[in-house]
């Protein structure tokens, strides 16, 4: 849990510093062009709430962008819009291990709700004695 959390404030403390640094362009203009160049026409660059909430949904093949990269100008937001529309290629090329990493995120979304909750009751059994 301390090593997930260290890379998220790595993360977001680099996405910070690199939002500063203005480009001609938003992540979305990214998003499309990059699906343009790989020529990827059934999928959708959408914005999604949120901060760093950034995905590519191949369900509805959507490549949904926080807002803080959606709009942006800045290289922080357009690597990040790469990275997703990276999935959709892959998804595209049928690359192989993107099939497992879709598999697991919903074991992955549950185990980290579970580990959660197994915290809240030792903290709670232990204020209590037991």
């Amino acid at each position: 849990m301390l090593l997930s959390w260290l890379v998220s404030a790595r993360m977001k403390s680099r996405f910070s510093e690199y939002s500063q640094i203005p480009i001609p362009v938003t992540g979305r203009e990214v998003a499309e062009q990059m699906l343009k160049d790989n020529h990827i026409t059934d999928v959708k660059v959408i914005s999604t709430p949120g901060h760093l909430t950034d995905h590519y949904n191949p369900a509805n093949k959507t490549v949904n962008l926080s807002e803080s990269v959606y709009n942006s100008n800045s290289i922080a937001a357009a690597a990040v819009a790469a990275h997703e529309v990276g999935h959709a290629v892959q998804h595209a090329q049928a690359y192989h291990w993107l099939g497992l990493r879709s598999a697991l995120v919903p074991i992955v979304q549950l185990s980290s709700n579970l580990v959660g909750m197994v915290l809240m009751i030792g903290i709670v059994l232990l204020a209590m004695g037991g």
